[in-house]
């Protein structure tokens, strides 16, 4: 794999890394705002109670989380120090 295939694949990773935290802000900012009215329907439709929903939402926060960091941003950043490592070694 020469060093352009790797500086793509950092940069793709680099930026899923930026819009996916991005995203993660923009629902994290509509669950807050919507969580009564959310709650009302799902009290409703599903017959449960915030008791149950609010380990689930928490836990859907923190897989984001752990997909952004593990998934994506600990091999973009492995990818890049590699580049910058060849790129000294051949400068």
């Amino acid at each position: 794999m020469n060093l352009e295939t790797l500086r793509l694949i950092r940069n793709i990773l680099l930026r899923t890394v930026v819009v996916g935290v991005l995203l993660a802000i923009v629902l994290c900012i509509i669950t807050m705002v919507g969580w009564h009215v959310g709650m009302k329907m799902a009290v409703h439709c599903f017959h449960t109670d915030a008791a149950t929903v609010t380990p689930l939402v928490m836990k859907f926060f923190v897989d984001i989380r752990f997909f952004l960091l593990f998934v994506l941003l600990a091999p973009g950043l492995a990818i890049h120090w590699t580049i910058k490592r060849e790129a000294t070694r051949k400068g």
